[in-house]
């Protein structure tokens, strides 16, 4: 099962006067990853690499923003899907002081930058799920609403018109039951959009 994060968590390293400035949090995609490295850049401007790694909608990212090719990124990446997050963004803004770390050593300083963060992190369970649409008679709104409550539906919008127009959102691996309760209920009567 995928997991996200509540909220950001950071971490801080301090390796042979190179400080790694490590941070894991939430986000909606690639856009909004890619703001977030801006306003990093913004916040430490004289850090001398932002190196990240994103797994969010099913799609991948790793920079390692001019360290060895290798050397951040990807090992920053893998920690995420060892971990089995989605969208989730990961940071290490790295200080360099003066002594070079070489390949292994790059490795290790970003992959431990981002697995000390997740230490502290929150994660949660990622529920994927369907937004329906569905019209039923008046008779059987409250049998509906049951019917909602009962597979873990929330309800988004509803429209009283001629019959009850309902807008909701379901978990995924509960829509098709959901569907199939709602029909037996409204006895055929109701109409999926």
């Amino acid at each position: 099962m995928p997991f996200t994060l509540a909220g950001p968590v950071h971490s801080e390293l301090l390796i042979k006067k190179s400080r790694f400035l490590g941070c894991v949090e939430p986000v909606a995609g690639r856009e909004q990853a890619v703001a977030r490295v801006q306003e990093l850049w913004a916040e430490h401007p004289d850090a001398r690499h932002i190196c990240w790694a994103l797994m969010a909608g099913g799609h991948s990212a790793a920079n390692d923003d001019g360290e060895p090719s290798g050397t951040a990124g990807r090992p920053m990446l893998e920690v995420l899907r060892h971990q089995e997050l989605e969208g989730v963004l990961a940071t290490v803004v790295r200080y360099f002081g003066g002594v070079k770390l070489g390949a292994g050593g790059l490795v290790r300083a970003y992959t431990d930058a981002v697995a000390q963060a997740l230490l502290g992190a929150e994660r949660v369970p990622l529920i994927r799920t369907r937004v329906l649409q569905v019209t039923v008679p008046y008779a059987f709104e409250g049998a509906v609403r049951r019917e909602l409550d009962a597979h873990g539906a929330v309800l988004e919008q509803v429209q009283h018109g001629v019959d009850v127009a309902l807008t909701l959102e379901v978990p995924e691996d509960r829509a098709e039951s959901l569907r199939s309760q709602v029909d037996d209920v409204c006895q055929g009567r109701a109409e999926w959009a």
